[in-house]
């Protein structure tokens, strides 16, 4: 199979096996579906796992990492666990959610810039604050559409799901360091 190399000589198949821990299990794949046929999103996806792994190996890099596959995992590892051949599935899923961001290829998708708002959230308070995530979100990405959402909000305020108010954890310092010294390790 010929695979087209990116600029730095090297195919996007071996860029995203070194970029994922153990990431040289991909080669295994035996195309059995059981990842797809586990994976509690696979209707919503643009293409099956297993499909998404053989558009890897035949150096399809756009069409991937352009795809809503990714962002669709929920991170719950039951592929993982189920992939006869020990594919770190998940993993690379979210090696493909960096790569798709780093060549800002993420388009048709709100998982970005939801997860922004999120990690903002955390590194703030230490935890989600829901009513200041939905409306962050919102208000900076599709601000039309918070309009469509006061409905369900004050639903969640009136049934004590959502509060007013952050609550900041404990010795947030702490995680704050954490969180730099993670940044620091990925630059």
């Amino acid at each position: 199979m010929i695979q087209m190399a990116n600029k730095e000589g090297t195919s996007f198949l071996h860029q995203v096996m070194a970029e994922t821990p153990r990431g040289e299990r991909l080669l295994h794949c035996i195309q059995c579906g059981s990842c797809g046929g586990s994976c509690p999103n696979g209707p919503d996806m643009d293409y099956s796992p297993r499909i998404l792994f053989a558009l890897i190996q035949a150096g399809e890099r756009e069409k991937v990492l352009s795809a809503n596959t990714m962002w669709m995992c929920v991170s719950c590892y039951y592929c993982t666990t189920r992939c006869p051949q020990q594919i770190p599935i998940t993993d690379i899923m979210y090696t493909l959610k960096r790569m798709s961001l780093r060549e800002g290829l993420a388009k048709g998708t709100d998982a970005p810039a939801l997860a922004r708002t999120f990690v903002h959230y955390l590194a703030t308070y230490g935890r989600a604050f829901e009513l200041g995530l939905a409306t962050r979100f919102y208000l900076f990405n599709k601000p039309l559409a918070m309009v469509k959402m006061g409905p369900l909000g004050l639903k969640m305020l009136a049934h004590g799901r959502m509060s007013l108010m952050p609550k900041r954890i404990r010795n947030i310092g702490q995680l704050q360091a954490i969180i730099a010294k993670a940044q620091d390790l990925g630059d």
